[in-house]
C-alpha cells in the first residue's frame, strides 16, 4: 500500500475533523496563525525556512484510496466522513513570510484561511516543515556571520535525523549562506555546489600516508586538499602533503590546493601549518578547519586571527541540539455576523495568543534601511506613512516614536482559493535574497552573546481586542 503525505498528521487532528464534520462545521472558514515564541540559541532573531516544502505539501494535499482503506480499519471514522476525506483538497488562502527573511517571536509567520477541516489537517506537516528548516536556516546564518566572509561548507548529512532531514538541511544551509554541501543528492537535486576533501579511512586504506595522498592527487589533481591529521598533523600529514605537491602536482602543472585539519588544537595547528606552508613556498595553499565547529568556536578562531580559508561544519547545522518552538493556533472564525476573533489564554503569559486576522508590518530606516521594529496589526488597518508610535504589549509605558521610515507588509500571498499564485524563485535568487535581508539587521540584533531584543509590538486596535477577549474569557479577572 502507498500512503500519501497528507497522512502526515496527528491522529487527534483527524478525530477533531470527524467532530467538525458531525457538527456540520466542515464549511466554516477558519483562520490559523503559525508563529513561534522564542528565538532559538538565545539569539536575537530567526531566519524563515520551510516554505518550499509547505507549498509542495499543500499543492499535493489529498487522501488516496490506500489512506482511506487503512483509516477505515481503525474504526474511528464514519463512512460519510471518510468519503468526505477522499474528495478533500486545499481550497483556501495562505499568506507567508518568505524563506530567508529575518523573523521574530510572536508575529504571524504563516496565516491560513480555509474551511476548518482543511486548515486543521495541514497543521502537523507545515509545523514540521517550518520548525526544521527555520532552525537550520537560523543556525547557519549565525555560523556564516561569525565566519566573517570565510566560506562555510555544510558536512552534516551523516549526522542528520534521517534522509529527508539531511537533504533539507543541505538546502536550507545553502540558502542561509553556506558555500556548498558534501551531500551529493541535495547538490544534484537543488543545484548546490558540491564540496569536500577526503576521510581518514582513505588514508588508512593505503600502506602509507604518502601513498594515500599521491593516489588522491592523481585522481583529483585540480582539487588536491589533503586531510592531514590521521597520524601526526605537523610531522607527518603536512610533510607528506607538501612532498606529494613537489613530487607529482607541481611537475604535472597542478598545485597543492590545501590541507584540512579535523582534530587537535585548531588554533595552534592552523598557525603552525600556515608558517610551514609559507616557508616552503606554498603561499596559496588553503587551510580548512572542521571538527564540531559552531558559531562560538568560529568566533574564537576569528579573534585568535587563525589563518583559515574555509570551514567544514556538520553536526551543528544538520543535527542541532536546539529546537524551534513553532505553533499553529486558531485566531478567528467567519460567522453569519462577521469575523469573530478567537483567543487562547494561559497562566503562562507568553502562551496567550494574539487574536484575530492580522498582518505584520516592518519599519525600515529610510536612510540606512536597517530594521526599526515590527507591528502586528488588524488585517484592515491602514498604517500612517509619516509617523507611528510603537507601544510595547507587555510594558505599555515603553514607547518608540518612528518617523522617516519605509513600511513593508511581510506576509506575501502564496495560495488563493487553493491555487498557487506565488512563483518560487531559483535557489540562487533565494540565497541572494536571504543575504540581502540579513544586512537589514543591526549589529546589536545579530550579536551571539548579548543580542538586543527586537521590537515586535501590537497596534492599538489589536491590543484593545486582545485585552477585551482576555477579560471576556476570564470573567473580568485581570492578570491572566
Amino acid at each position: 500500500m502507498e500512503y500519501s503525505l497528507s497522512t502526515l498528521t496527528d491522529f487527534y487532528e483527524l478525530t477533531m475533523a470527524q467532530t467538525y464534520f458531525d457538527a456540520h462545521k466542515e464549511n466554516t472558514i477558519a483562520y490559523f496563525d503559525l508563529f513561534y515564541r522564542r528565538n532559538p540559541y538565545d539569539g536575537g532573531y530567526a531566519i524563515m525556512g520551510g516554505l518550499d516544502e509547505i507549498i509542495d505539501f499543500i499543492k499535493n494535499f489529498h487522501f488516496n484510496s490506500d489512506d482511506i482503506a487503512k483509516l477505515s480499519e481503525t474504526k474511528a471514522f464514519t463512512k460519510e466522513f471518510l468519503h468526505y476525506l477522499s474528495k478533500l483538497r486545499f481550497t483556501g488562502d495562505l499568506y507567508a513570510i518568505l524563506d530567508g527573511t529575518p523573523i521574530f517571536p510572536g508575529e504571524p509567520i504563516i496565516t491560513v484561511k480555509a474551511p476548518l477541516i482543511e486548515a486543521q489537517l495541514i497543521e502537523t506537516a507545515i509545523l514540521t516543515c517550518f520548525n526544521h528548516a527555520t532552525l537550520v536556516s537560523t543556525v547557519t546564518r549565525r555560523i556564516v556571520n561569525e565566519a566573517n566572509g570565510v566560506p562555510v561548507m555544510e558536512f552534516g548529512a551523516r549526522r542528520a535525523r534521517g534522509i529527508t532531514s539531511a537533504i533539507e538541511a543541505s538546502k536550507y544551509s545553502y540558502l542561509a549562506g553556506c558555500a556548498g554541501t558534501s551531500n551529493v543528492l541535495a547538490g544534484l537535486k537543488y543545484e548546490i555546489p558540491l564540496l569536500g576533501t577526503m576521510a581518514h579511512s582513505m588514508v588508512e586504506a593505503f600502506d602509507s600516508e604518502y601513498e594515500a595522498f599521491l593516489a588522491y592527487a592523481r585522481s583529483n589533481s585540480d582539487n588536491a586538499t589533503f586531510l592531514i591529521d590521521t597520524y601526526d598533523t605537523l610531522n607527518s600529514g603536512l610533510q607528506n602533503a607538501m612532498k606529494v605537491a613537489r613530487d607529482y602536482l607541481i611537475p604535472n602543472g597542478h598545485k597543492l590546493k590545501g590541507v584540512r585539519i579535523d582534530s587537535g588544537d585548531l588554533i595552534y595547528l592552523a598557525k603552525a601549518c600556515r608558517k610551514t606552508l609559507d616557508e616552503n613556498g606554498f603561499y596559496d595553499a588553503g587551510i580548512c578547519l572542521s571538527n564540531g565547529l559552531n558559531e562560538y568556536r568560529i568566533a574564537d578562531l576569528r579573534r585568535a586571527n587563525v589563518p583559515v580559508t574555509s570551514y567544514g561544519v556538520g553536526d551543528n547545522i544538520a543535527a542541532s541540539k536546539e529546537r524551534m518552538d513553532g505553533v499553529y493556533k486558531l485566531v478567528a472564525i467567519e460567522t453569519d455576523q462577521g469575523l469573530k476573533a478567537k483567543i487562547k489564554i494561559s497562566e503562562d503569559t507568553v502562551k496567550t495568543i494574539n487574536p484575530g486576522f492580522k498582518k505584520v508590518y516592518r519599519f525600515y530606516d529610510k536612510k540606512t534601511h536597517k530594521l526599526l521594529g515590527d507591528l502586528i496589526a488588524m488585517h484592515d488597518e491602514v498604517i500612517p506613512l509619516d509617523h507611528y508610535t510603537l507601544v510595547s504589549d507587555r510594558d505599555p509605558w515603553k514607547k518608540t516614536e518612528l518617523s522617516d521610515y519605509e513600511i513593508e507588509c511581510l506576509q506575501k500571498d502564496i495560495f488563493k482559493d487553493g491555487k498557487l499564485i506565488y512563483e518560487v524563485p531559483s535557489i540562487k535568487k533565494r540565497k541572494e535574497y536571504a543575504e540581502d535581508r540579513f544586512k537589514d539587521l543591526s549589529e546589536r540584533i545579530i550579536d551571539i552573546h548579548h543580542p538586543h531584543t527586537y521590537y515586535v509590538d501590537l497596534s492599538i486596535r489589536e491590543k484593545e481586542l486582545k485585552d477585551r477577549l482576555i477579560l471576556e474569557k476570564t470573567g473580568g479577572v485581570k492578570g491572566v
